[in-house]
Parts: C-alpha cells; structure tokens; sequence
C-alpha cells in the first residue's frame, strides 16, 4: 500500500498490523479516531508527517505480525470472532478489575486519591461497556450475518441503512477510548508508584491490558467490519 499524507489512518492498521506498532510509538489513535489522515493525525500531536511515514515504510519485513489478516476475513465470521473473544474479554475481566481495584484505592486512596476517579470512571465503562455489547450482539451483528447470507439481495432493516447503528457504536467507541486516556493519565500511563504493593501493580497492569485489548477490539470494528457491512449494503442496492 503506498503510503503518502492523506493516507487514512484506520485504513493503513486494516491493510498492515504490523503498522499499528508505529502509531503506539507516536502516541496516535489508530482506533477511536482511525478516521483521519496521516497528515491530520500529525498536525494533532505536533509530529513531523515525512518522519512518521519513514518510519511506516521502514517497517522491517520479517517483522511478522502474529495478528491475523482480519481484512481478508468475511463479515459474519469477524462479527463472530469479536463476539466471543473480544466481548468474552471485556465481560470477564471487568469481574476481575472492579473488586481489586476498589481493594487497592481502599488501602492507597489517601496517599493516591487519584485512585479513586480511576474506579468511578471504570464503573461507568462496566455500565456502558455491558449495554453497548448487548446492542452489538442483538442488533447489529446479526444483521451483518443476514446480510452476509443473501448475498446481492437487499436485506431490510427496522434501523434502515446500516450506517445509523454504526455510527452510534462508532459514538460509544469514542467515548471509552476518552474514557481510558483519563485513566491512562491519572496513573500516569499505568505507571505503579514507588510505595505501591504487589496489588497496586498488578491493577495497573490488568487496566493497561485492558485498554490495549479494548484498542484492538474498537480498531477491528471501526476500520473493518463497519465498513465491510456498508458496502454490503451498498452493493446489495445495485
């Protein structure tokens, strides 16, 4: 894939994993906001657009993402993959995190009361995390399935076109993705402190863990399977 200013951000992590690496690097959000071009991207974060995209080209070539080729991956079987492993994750793990990170903010809450805006914020995640699941699962993800099954036929919806629950999933994603640079600041990117215990750290590397997964997840939705069922239904029209 040539690769040049206006090159879409999203699009580039969909064609090249391996890419995704890069942008960490550089601090941009290739997920939540993966619509946006390189050049946009850069302007944001004060970043020198020629210099990032050496660094996109020079990708070494036996460096093997152990990522599958999600692109290259039919719309049902990726709605499928994200529900049982991505939504398994999240469902889980927010099980796990909520109880030792209110144990942790218990015992270090007066010295680091900032542990305690970190558990606010991931109680509304759990809240919101768990509705916005269940709106994929019930919706929109059994529609793409449908869609996959008739093939060129024009599948009917009582949502209309596939872009209106999209775009408000697409809304959700942005605000977690919000949400989660909030808690990555005020532990100062998951950095335990110097009197922290065995506790402490490890809450922090489960919420990193998380987030990073959270990522993924959000870029496999955004940048492949919502545009994947758009033009499945752009093509069933003609």
């Amino acid at each position: 894939m040539y690769i040049h200013p206006q090159t879409i951000v999203g699009e580039l992590v969909a064609n090249d994993y391996r890419t995704a690496s890069v942008f960490k690097r550089y601090d941009i959000d290739y997920c939540c906001n993966g619509n946006r071009s390189l050049e946009q991207a850069c302007e944001k974060g004060g970043i020198d657009v020629d210099v990032l995209i050496r660094s996109l080209q020079n990708i070494p070539a036996d460096m093997l993402s152990s990522v599958a080729d999600f692109n290259s991956w039919p719309a049902d079987l990726l709605a499928d993959y994200i529900e049982k492993k991505h939504h398994r994750y999240v469902r889980a793990k927010l099980k796990e995190i909520a109880p030792l990170l209110n144990h942790v903010a218990k015992v270090h809450g007066d010295l680091h009361p900032e542990l305690w805006e970190v558990e606010g914020l991931l109680s509304e995640a759990a809240f919101d995390l768990v509705d916005h699941l269940e709106k994929e699962e019930r919706v929109l993800f059994p529609f793409v399935r449908r869609m996959v099954e008739a093939g060129t036929e024009e599948v009917h919806a009582p949502f209309g076109r596939v872009e209106n629950p999209v775009s408000i999933m697409m809304h959700e994603h942005d605000h977690e993705g919000e949400r989660f640079r909030r808690i990555s600041v005020l532990t100062n990117n998951y950095t335990p402190p110097g009197d922290a215990c065995n506790s402490y750290r490890v809450i922090l590397r489960m919420l990193k863990e998380f987030e990073e997964d959270l990522h993924h997840h959000i870029h496999l939705e955004n940048n492949i399977l919502f545009p994947k069922a758009i033009a499945m239904q752009e093509q069933a029209k003609k």
